[in-house]
């Protein structure tokens, strides 16, 4: 693979304009994660609240993943036409707006999936353009992208928890306006470090510029089917372990001498979990760097397949076991996903090639939260995960066919 070696050889240093660069994207990563894991934090206290059941206000956040995924690809395009500095803007105000809008509805199921929506619609700007970004105008790009996803799971794993803090303390519409304010913080950030581009992004041999497209929709497939896997696994998460985890809830609650309500252990579970999941991306941004990325992806993902048909089986300890497994592949893989999207999808057209990733890992794979409310409602929320894990090992075949598509001639990757 002709290319991968081009990118595996620069070892120069990140200058300031690309630590710049990191930075905004990095906070933009962040927020943008932290935006869709605060309402599964919420599901059961928001079940209480507005006396339904868990399986109707899973529904309510539908169209908040749909969006999140669908409209990447046209702010991607969007973004090869006009830039991406306008965009990082539209990204924070957008969505500190819709995060007081869902504060101020929390009350109302269809004004708060409204506020969702617009939630979702605004934090779908991101990484179509932060990761075209990268990989344009970053030259280790595995490895920045691997610090990149780290930040996001720094979202992944402090929403949980920090919802579940200000849920305690403040109830559900505390933990939007947290989220409002958080974006009105990366808005001055946008401000205060502007974006400076090279013209074309980081130089490339003209052969390099077609990539492989073949291979590219190929890649497409295996992304759908880990979105549909990675949605379905962080929507259910907070809501499974308090369910499941009850021993361990017991055993805090021995610990501390009061009562500790299970949707605070249960969130702090999760973000302890996601924690592992940033150990996994650093581990994916080294691996990618170091080693064939297509056989990287193959490895992370197979890992992940016994695991999800385990944890069906367990519960407290052994299933947090399994789960810190199955995070730390799952979400490890990301930057070795991106590095190939980087390998396949043409230069000139990154921030549309990755739209386009997250219209198939997002935006189809919000349908796992349709899923995922018919398995919970007709199978039980025990059979979520080996469900899951079944698109999983389909997954792997989708790799498997990868690599024989693209070692039969190893120069166009």
């Amino acid at each position: 693979m002709d290319r991968y070696n081009l990118m595996m050889e620069s070892t120069i240093d990140m200058d300031t304009r690309e630590r710049r660069i990191l930075t905004v994207t990095c906070y933009g990563h962040f927020l943008s994660h932290f935006n869709v894991l605060v309402f599964p934090a919420l599901v059961l206290p928001l079940a209480s609240r507005m006396h339904l059941d868990m399986s109707t206000v899973l529904g309510i956040s539908f169209w908040m993943y749909l969006l999140f995924g669908i409209t990447a690809l046209p702010w991607g395009m969007l973004a090869d036409r006009l830039g991406p500095r306008f965009l990082f803007f539209l990204f924070y105000i957008g969505s500190a707006v819709s995060a007081i809008a869902a504060a101020r509805y929390i009350d109302s199921p269809n004004a708060l999936g409204i506020s969702l929506a617009a939630l979702g619609l605004f934090s779908g700007i991101y990484h179509p353009i932060g990761l075209g970004l990268i990989s344009r105008e970053v030259r280790q790009v595995s490895l920045a992208m691997g610090y990149n996803g780290m930040f996001g799971n720094v979202g992944l794993a402090s929403a949980p928890l920090l919802t579940g803090i200000i849920n305690w303390a403040w109830g559900p519409a505390g933990a939007y306006l947290l989220l409002g304010g958080m974006h009105f913080l990366g808005a001055a950030l946008a401000i205060l470090l502007p974006i400076t581009l090279l013209s074309e992004g980081p130089e490339a041999p003209e052969n390099q510029e077609n990539g492989n497209l073949s291979a590219f929709f190929i890649l497409l497939i295996a992304m759908m089917l880990g979105g549909i896997a990675y949605r379905g696994a962080t929507v259910v998460m907070p809501a499974y372990f308090e369910l499941k985890n009850q021993g361990v809830t017991h055993f805090f609650s021995m610990m501390m001498g009061r009562e500790i309500p299970g949707n605070l252990v249960a969130t702090f579970t999760t973000s302890l979990i996601f924690f592992i999941g940033i150990l996994g991306q650093y581990a994916g941004g080294r691996i990618g760097n170091r080693f064939e990325p297509r056989y990287s992806y193959l490895v992370f993902h197979a890992i992940t397949v016994p695991a999800a048909f385990l944890m069906g089986l367990f519960h407290d300890v052994p299933l947090l076991i399994l789960v810190f497994i199955y995070t730390f592949f799952l979400i490890g893989m990301q930057p070795i996903e991106n590095t190939l999207v980087a390998l396949f999808a043409p230069r000139r057209l990154h921030h549309s090639a990755f739209g386009t990733k997250f219209v198939v890992t997002f935006g189809i794979g919000s349908f796992s939260v349709k899923m995922v409310e018919f398995v919970e409602r007709n199978m039980g929320i025990e059979a979520t995960f080996p469900v899951l894990g079944c698109v999983s090992a389909l997954l792997v075949g989708i790799i498997f066919f990868l690599i024989h598509h693209t070692s039969k001639n190893a120069k166009q990757c």
